[in-house]
C-alpha cells in the first residue's frame, strides 16, 4: 500500500471512529468501513482523553483545588462523547439486574427511562472516578494527565474485542450496523491501546486490571443477554477506563 493511501486510510478509520465515540464535529465518516475502522478506537480515546485532560489542567492553572479539577475533567469527558458510554452503563445495569429473562433485559435495556439500578450504577462509578481523578491531580499534572489519556485509549481499545468474541445480541441497534470486526482488527485496537497505556505510565498492572474488567463485563453480557449490544460496549469502556485510573491512582 502507498504512503498516501495508508495515509488516507488512517484519516479515514479515525474520523469513522470519533464519529461513533464522540460528539466532536467530524466532518467524515466512512460507513462502509465501521468494522475495519475499529482498530482505530483507541485513537479516538487518545484525541478524548487528551482534551479531557487538558481542560482539567486548565482548571488547575486557574487555581481551583483537585476536587473540583476531577470534575470539570469529568464533565468535559461527558460532553466530549455526549455521555454515550455512560447511557451504556444505566442500560445495562437496568437490563442485566432488572429483567428475568434474556427478552425482558433487552427490552429494558431499549428503554431510554433509567431506572434505579441504572441510577446506582452512574453514581457509584462516576463517585468511584472522580475520586481517582482526584488523586491522580493531587500526584501531579503530569501524571494526571497520562493517567486520563492512557485509560481513555485503552479502555476504548478494550471495545473491538468484545465486538469480535461475542455476537450482537439484537437484530437491529448500533452494535449490528456496525458489523462484526475481525479478530485482527481487535487485537491491533487491544495492543495500540496497551501501548499508549505503557508508554505515557508504565504500569503492568493498569493493563491487569483492565483486562479483569473487561473479562467481567463479557461473561455477564455472555450470561444475561447472549452477546453484545452498544450499550454493552459502553458498560466495558466505562468500567475499564475505571480500572485502569484505579489502579493508577493506588
Amino acid at each position: 500500500m502507498a504512503k498516501n493511501d495508508l495515509r488516507l486510510m488512517v484519516f479515514r478509520d479515525l474520523a469513522t471512529a470519533l464519529s461513533l465515540l464522540s460528539r466532536l464535529p467530524v466532518r467524515h465518516s466512512y460507513a462502509d468501513r465501521a468494522a475495519a475502522a475499529a482498530w482505530a478506537y483507541p485513537l479516538a480515546g487518545l484525541v478524548i482523553g487528551t482534551l479531557a485532560g487538558l481542560a482539567g489542567l486548565a482548571a488547575l492553572r486557574i487555581g481551583m483545588p483537585a476536587p473540583l479539577v476531577a470534575l470539570v475533567t469529568l464533565a468535559a469527558s461527558a460532553g466530549l462523547t455526549g455521555a454515550l458510554h455512560e447511557d451504556g452503563l444505566s442500560d445495562c445495569a437496568d437490563g442485566f439486574w432488572g429483567g428475568w429473562t434474556r427478552t425482558d433485559r433487552l427490552e429494558i435495556m431499549k428503554d431510554s427511562r433509567t431506572g434505579t439500578f441504572g441510577v446506582l450504577a452512574l453514581f457509584l462509578v462516576l463517585s468511584a472516578r472522580w475520586s481517582a481523578l482526584w488523586l491522580l491531580f493531587q500526584s501531579g499534572p503530569g501524571t494526571a494527565l497520562a493517567g486520563i489519556v492512557a485509560a481513555a485509549a485503552l479502555s476504548r481499545g478494550s471495545m473491538p474485542i468484545l465486538m469480535s468474541v461475542l455476537p450482537p445480541a439484537r437484530k437491529d441497534g448500533l452494535s449490528r450496523r456496525v458489523g462484526k470486526v475481525p479478530g485482527v482488527t481487535a487485537a491491533i485496537a487491544a495492543g495500540l491501546g496497551c501501548a499508549v497505556c505503557l508508554v505515557l505510565t508504565g504500569s503492568f498492572v493498569a493493563l491487569i486490571w483492565a483486562a479483569a474488567a473487561l473479562l467481567a463485563v463479557g461473561l455477564m453480557a455472555r450470561s444475561r443477554i447472549g452477546g453484545q449490544t452498544g450499550d454493552v460496549l459502553g458498560a466495558a469502556q466505562q468500567l475499564t477506563e475505571l480500572a485502569v485510573l484505579i489502579a493508577l491512582a493506588a
